[in-house]
């Protein structure tokens, strides 16, 4: 039997703190991703993530498990890369080229490139996080 629970306003144990539960729905990242880029990519650790493509060098596709509700979503993300402290790569919501690419309801496109802007490279460090309204 599936049961629901109403309520208004969170507080903490000792009844301080308050927080409208629109706030908490609202303002909560409806999805991350953490993942190693490099070789075969691997998520490290995600949510509302099904999978991850890899399209070639710096190029991916980040799938949603639940769709958002429409693609005015914000995406915020960095990338780095462990092995030299001087080389740094650009992180952009972007397709395969150098022409962004809008966000669709089920996923959103990841480019990674060198500092000049010059090649797309692989990171072993890549982050993204998703703001925005659920389906």
């Amino acid at each position: 039997m599936a049961s629901e629970l109403r309520v208004n306003t969170l507080k903490d144990a000792a009844g301080n703190n308050s927080i409208a539960t629109s706030f908490v729905a609202g303002g909560s990242a409806k999805s991350f991703i953490n993942f190693n880029g490099t070789g075969t990519p691997a998520i490290r650790k995600s949510f509302n993530v099904s999978s991850l493509d890899d399209n070639g060098t710096g190029l991916f596709d980040v799938n949603f498990s639940s769709a958002m509700g429409d693609v005015n979503y914000t995406l915020t993300g960095g990338t780095g890369n462990s092995a030299s402290a001087n080389e740094l790569f650009m992180f952009a919501f972007a397709g395969n080229n150098a022409t962004p690419q809008a966000p669709t309801t089920s996923n959103y496109a990841v480019k990674i490139a060198n500092p000049a802007g010059t090649a797309f490279a692989d990171a072993p460090f890549t982050m993204a996080t998703v703001h925005g309204d659920l389906a």
